[in-house]
């Protein structure tokens, strides 16, 4: 007998029915498995763009000095300044994207102060030199008074080296439209052909760059200008008009809303409609940061964070249920696009996401916004990038922040040291999934309950994605339940497993880290996954952890 499709899906999230690789439905085995998750092979979504796993720089605190850009003279192996070892372990992970100079920083960021011989380039205040977040014994340093050492063309050549997209974030705040118009030129105008061409060729670049990214403004709903949705409409039609494309297609990124903020997006894009500006934009810039609100914390942005290592039991629920509301602002704003733009020309860029904690936790006094990392949110990462798989048709470009010795990073790095955290480890068993189309994935799972302020409270017990290349198939899942280790049963609809290896990012302890005494503290390991006589996988998922199945289908 074979199933209509909704029968199929009402019986495969009630755990009533299985269906086989032949098609054939039978009664479900009895069996012990707390979860059940089932991939629909003949069902892709969209294929999973590269650009969803990029990254950001900004000059804030020790991104840029200290890590990144060491010198060309310093005795740190790099690469004409560049941090050698952090090029090459960037590199493993295959960033998609890397969007820099901010953030904030953008917004006061002349491109012009970063280009030319150095000894010239001029020292400039940064926008941070205020942050109320500044550690009390924060040195003075280029993290204060940028020395523009580290400009266009030093960054365009780290992306380079480690293989990423650059994404070029334009200041709409201060400066005008025509220095937007130079700053494409700079970067993509043919060899020789003009002035700026010409002192690019000065700086080593003769041919262009090609840059296909361009942020018009950054957070213009704050940072970036105080504009309201009206005014930045017009502002961001000013800016992307005309601009020289030089035989490319230039991907121009609006400045969208602070989480769920949806006036924002209804009102931006509805005066866009006016003038029929969806031609002109490629995404839609939404911007989500997790944080603490429970234990009598507010949800306000200065008061409400809590410890990013010294956290309760309460905490560790409340930060992933936070970074989970990423699924509803997806499809939350998605829709009020639609509205307006019912083609879906424009899609979701999530430039900035990742967790964020209040000061203490930083590796030095110059690191700004530098926290550590646990096993926390290396589940944090897993989980979000497991729901930018199931939206891969709406989610374009998705950008952690930020790459290194700020908020959620991928790596550490003072003078000579250098650390992976366990959120690189995250983004180095999701990089199997890159260009990969993802699948609709199906998860019944118990929801994982705690309390909340003395009450009982649930979040999300389990998060799955699964996504195939031809012959290879990989599925993640995240466990944010820190007691609870899940019997699964996984099912795919559609084809045949030959086999599997499965790779497993755990720890015992809630607040495991690395650090530069043990850098090894939290790294995966292998796990073991079997195929049972009717074709379906068990795995039993460890509590607090973020699993990669690669499978080779028959």
């Amino acid at each position: 007998m074979s199933l209509k499709r909704r029968d199929f899906l009402n019986a495969a999230l009630t755990g009533g029915v299985a269906l086989l690789a032949s098609g054939r439905s039978v009664a479900r085995q009895s069996r012990l498995a707390d979860v059940r998750i089932d991939v629909l092979v003949a069902e892709p979504i969209g294929k999973i763009a590269p650009e969803l796993y990029g990254h950001f720089v900004e000059h804030l605190g020790g991104v840029v000095y200290d890590g990144i850009w060491v010198g060309e003279n310093s005795k740190i192996p790099n690469i004409n300044g560049i941090r050698k070892a952090l090029v090459d372990a960037l590199q493993r992970v295959k960033p998609g994207v890397i969007r820099w100079p901010g953030g904030c920083f953008a917004d006061s960021y002349n491109w012009r102060d970063g280009i030319g011989a150095k000894k010239d380039r001029p020292r400039r205040t940064n926008f941070w030199v205020d942050s109320w977040e500044w550690p009390k014994d924060a040195p003075d340093g280029p993290w204060k008074y940028d020395t523009n050492q580290f400009g266009t063309d030093d960054f365009l050549r780290f992306c380079q080296l480690t293989g990423g997209q650059p994404y070029l974030a334009a200041n709409l705040r201060s400066l005008t439209a025509r220095d937007f118009y130079e700053w494409v030129e700079y970067c993509n105008s043919p060899a020789g052909s003009t002035t700026l061409a010409e002192m690019r060729a000065a700086a080593g670049q003769r041919e262009p760059y090609k840059v296909r990214y361009w942020g018009v403004g950054n957070e213009s709903w704050g940072c970036g200008g105080n504009f309201t949705p009206e005014e930045y409409a017009q502002e961001y039609r000013r800016f992307s008009e005309w601009v020289p494309r030089y035989g490319m297609e230039l991907a121009f990124i609006g400045s969208g809303p602070n989480g769920g903020d949806l006036s924002w997006s209804r009102r931006f894009f509805g005066r866009l409609a006016e003038r029929g500006g969806f031609g002109r934009m490629w995404g839609w810039a939404l911007h989500h940061y997790s944080w603490n609100v429970s234990s009598g914390r507010t949800n306000d942005w200065r008061q409400g964070k809590g410890d990013a290592v010294n956290y309760p039991v309460e905490e560790w629920y409340e930060l992933l249920n936070e970074s989970d509301k990423m699924e509803s602002l997806i499809n939350d704003h998605w829709a009020i696009m639609g509205e307006f733009d019912r083609q879906h020309r424009v899609k979701l860029v999530v430039d900035e996401w990742g967790a964020w904690f209040k000061p203490g936790s930083e590796l030095h006094p110059s690191h700004l916004l530098g926290q550590q990392s646990t096993i926390r949110d290396a589940v944090l990462a897993g989980m979000t990038l497991d729901t930018f798989h199931r939206h891969a048709d709406k989610v374009a470009m998705a950008n952690i922040a930020q790459l290194v010795n700020c908020l959620q990073a991928l790596f550490f790095a003072h003078e000579d040291k250098f650390a992976l955290t366990p959120t690189y480890h995250v983004f180095d068993l999701y990089t199997a999934h890159q260009g990969g189309e993802s699948l609709r994935t199906m998860v019944s799972a118990p929801r994982s309950a705690y309390t909340r302020n003395g009450k009982p409270a649930t979040m999300r017990g389990l998060s799955a994605s699964a996504s195939r290349k031809e012959k290879q198939l990989v599925i993640t899942v995240s466990n944010p339940d820190l007691t609870q280790a899940r019997d699964t049963e996984i099912a795919l609809h559609g084809a045949t497993v030959k086999e599997v290896s499965v790779m497993s990012l755990a720890a015992s302890d809630m607040r495991a880290h690395n650090s530069f005494e043990n850098p090894r503290a939290v790294e995966p390991k292998a796990g073991r996954a079997t195929v049972r006589p009717d074709g379906v996988l068990t795995f039993t998922v460890p509590p607090a952890s973020v699993n990669r199945l690669q499978i080779t289908l028959a």
